[in-house]
């Protein structure tokens, strides 16, 4: 009996390091690949709410959490990258601001919010669109409800203003360094 416990583990053991094995070489395979598709969306991200040549990464020294990077758009503004809490979690986003500080886009990188309603803010549909639309141009951002301009997105509330407060949060981290 105790011989047949040890003869079972080693078999798992030896099982689990083949996989563990197997996974380690597929990541070494695979990690640049992923690196580099997850820099191309970020640059086209960061080309769809400030469009420039170039994206400069800015010392932030600021002490506003929501922020995690910025980046240096030439002389047309900055792109934040803001990661903010939703109703369903995080919520990783671009915003573009130009050198008058006023909105010229958003994009949602990230986003686990819940399907047909707070996900549209990320959603390439036509409501997403729509949505997204609203912010450039404006140099304050909150929702209707909260006496701002932001139409809600329609059941999703609390991801409409988790996204108002990135686009604050986005302004007001640009004035330190702009």
């Amino acid at each position: 009996m105790n011989n047949k416990i040890v003869k079972l583990a080693l078999i798992l053991f030896a099982v689990s390091a083949a996989v563990a094995l197997c996974l380690g070489l597929v990541n070494g395979i695979t990690a640049e690949r992923i690196k580099a598709i997850a820099h191309e969306k970020l640059a086209a991200a960061m080309n769809a709410v400030l469009p420039a040549d170039d994206y400069q990464p800015v010392d932030y020294t600021g002490g506003d959490v929501l922020v995690d990077s910025i980046y240096k758009a030439g002389d047309k503004g900055y792109v934040v990258q803001c990661t903010v809490s939703g109703s369903q979690g995080s919520i990783t986003m671009l915003t573009g601001v130009a050198a008058d500080g006023t909105v010229t886009g958003i994009s949602v990188l990230e986003s686990g919010e819940t399907p047909g309603l707070g996900a549209i803010a990320a959603s390439s549909s036509e409501k997403g669109e729509t949505w997204r639309a609203q912010f450039p141009g404006i140099s304050s951002a909150a929702v209707t409800k909260d006496g701002g301009q932001i139409q809600a997105i329609s059941g999703a509330t609390i991801t409409s203003r988790a996204i108002c407060t990135g686009v604050t949060a986005a302004q007001n981290a640009v004035k330190t360094v702009g």
